[in-house]
């Protein structure tokens, strides 16, 4: 039988669980609720050659 030192061990454990299962869940929510309609900057797109070197005139 579990002392009372190990039942309050586990009742922490038990309830830090619970507070990051909360957190999670509370940021989960913010990233949800984030808005969507931020506008899309091509600059930050790493597959886009700016250097245009597929171009097919880039002999002339």
């Amino acid at each position: 039988m579990p002392t009372t030192f190990q039942k309050r061990q586990k009742e922490m454990k038990r309830i830090e669980k619970r507070k990051m299962k909360e957190e999670k869940r509370a940021q989960r929510k913010i990233d949800k609720d984030a808005p969507k309609d931020a506008p899309y900057d091509p600059a930050s797109d790493p597959t886009i050659d700016w250097n245009h070197s597929n171009e097919i005139n880039s002999g002339e």
